[in-house]
């Protein structure tokens, strides 16, 4: 008898679980009613009442994380002023700026600092990735419009997102101005109107350029045609960013802004080699933590570039201890690094405070949020977002890190002085790219960075654009 009770009861509820979805898989009615039911209580209620009137991470903030945040640094290379890349996402090239501007400094016996337009290279920068984008669609052009690689020309023509290899390739072709000489834009602050316009018209190009191969044009007329399309963009480019100085006069100044020397005249090209003075290009290795893939193996990112003839994203995978060590080593030589992070998790923007712990989500919500990096990259919940300039690190008596200080392109009165300031187990979990110089990495890293990549494509879950 007991057999049978028990063999009716393990039916029943099988039944009651058949029923809870319906046959396409869909919500069935039994099925919102045992979601409904457990939530019927004053306690819901009140809680309800608390989450619908206020921010959530003001309702989670973890108390004991409140205390005054160490500011202390073991080793921390010199300060220097906080930009602002406002409503734009051209993060990458204001990280890549500071640590150019850092070196220079590091470098001039005479004192003097400089501060680069962000303007004059963008200006190259969009030019550049649209002419990626057209001479791709050239490329590709007998492969069906649904093919991937077509696919994502046209899905993204035109970004201001990217990486330390654009600021490469980008100055070393086009040089460098002060901010003085090429200020910012209304659409340079604010990218995203002028991105559209332009895209729009990358894709209506992209199309017409199609139909030319299509047609069994020739290369010479095909290329005529393209640098027509690259004139127009141009002349949007011009209207919204101002057309880029050839030549400018300048005089340094120091850090207080007293003048150093004599005012010159620079082209754009004279002032690079004034100021980082070779190609940078081969002078430093781009590492990642990726724990999904091999480590000490090399990839590269296919088309994940700023212009058509210049380099792709090559990264070494490497584990977060290895990458501390580079890090490290650099910062004791006082040089800055640029380096990039999933910086929307558990930020604390007020006090500039990155830690796992800032916030307690799951006792809110009664669960929890278990996914390791690897889990959090590989279902597109964690990625390389952002990029910021590594400057500082506290380490332990043994030698360990504890935290790390970055500064950030949101702004002097964004987080601590426009620094943020994160824990070492948050920054092994969020952080993500570091470009080092080739001189503080070891033998078999140089030889492991320098063996063929694996070639990966652009719409890996990893690979967004720093912006």
């Amino acid at each position: 008898m007991r057999k049978n009770v028990l063999l009716i009861g393990a039916m029943l509820m099988a039944s009651m679980s058949m029923m809870a979805q319906t046959k396409g898989g869909g919500i069935s009615q039994s099925a919102l009613q045992q979601m409904e039911k457990n939530h019927a209580c004053a306690a819901h209620k009140a809680l309800f009442n608390a989450v619908a009137n206020n921010n959530i991470d003001d309702l989670v903030k973890n108390h004991a994380n409140e205390a005054p945040v160490d500011t202390h640094f073991s080793i921390e290379t010199p300060s220097q002023s906080i930009h602002n890349q406002k409503s734009s996402g051209r993060c990458w090239m204001f990280s890549g700026f500071n640590v150019l501007r850092s070196n220079f400094a590091v470098n001039d016996k005479q004192g003097r600092v400089v501060e680069y337009s962000q303007d004059y290279l963008f200006f190259y920068d969009q030019l550049e990735k649209a002419n990626l984008m057209l001479q791709g669609v050239i490329d590709l052009g007998k492969k069906s419009i649904e093919d991937p690689q077509v696919q994502f020309f046209f899905k993204n023509p035109l970004n201001d997102g990217g990486t330390f290899c654009g600021v490469a390739d980008l100055a070393n072709k086009y040089g460098l101005v002060p901010m003085s000489a090429q200020p910012e834009t209304f659409s340079s602050n604010n990218t995203s109107k002028m991105s559209r316009l332009i895209s729009s018209k990358l894709r209506e190009y992209g199309l017409e350029l199609r139909k030319m191969v299509a047609q069994g044009k020739k290369p010479a007329a095909i290329q005529a045609r393209k640098t027509e399309m690259l004139a127009q963009v141009y002349r949007m480019l011009s209207l919204t960013l101002g057309e880029p100085v050839k030549e400018f006069t300048y005089a340094f100044r120091d850090k207080d802004g007293k003048q150093i020397g004599e005012a010159k005249k620079y082209t754009p090209k004279s002032f690079y080699e004034e100021t980082v003075g070779k190609d940078l290009n081969g002078t430093f290795i781009m590492v990642m933590n990726d724990p999904r893939r091999p480590y000490h193996k090399t990839y590269e990112v296919e088309y994940d570039r700023h212009t058509y003839d210049g380099h792709n994203w090559k990264y070494l995978n490497l584990p977060m201890e290895e990458i501390a060590q580079l890090a490290i080593a650099s910062l004791k030589d006082g040089h800055k690094m640029y380096s990039s992070y999933d910086v929307g998790k558990q930020l604390d923007r007020k006090r500039g405070y990155l830690a796992l712990d800032n916030f307690d989500y799951g006792s809110l919500f009664n669960t929890t949020f278990p996914m390791n990096k690897a889990d959090r990259i590989a279902t597109f919940d964690s990625g390389s977002t952002h990029a910021m300039t590594l400057t500082a690190v506290d380490l332990d008596a043994a030698g360990k890190p504890v935290k790390w200080k970055v500064e950030n392109s949101w702004g002097a009165d964004n987080g601590f002085g426009g620094c943020f300031i994160m824990t070492n187990d948050w920054f092994n979990e969020y952080m993500f790219r570091l470009v080092v110089n080739k001189k503080y990495a070891s033998e078999q890293l140089l030889k492991e960075f320098d063996q063929k990549p694996t070639m990966l494509t652009p719409d890996d879950p990893l690979f967004q654009l720093e912006d």
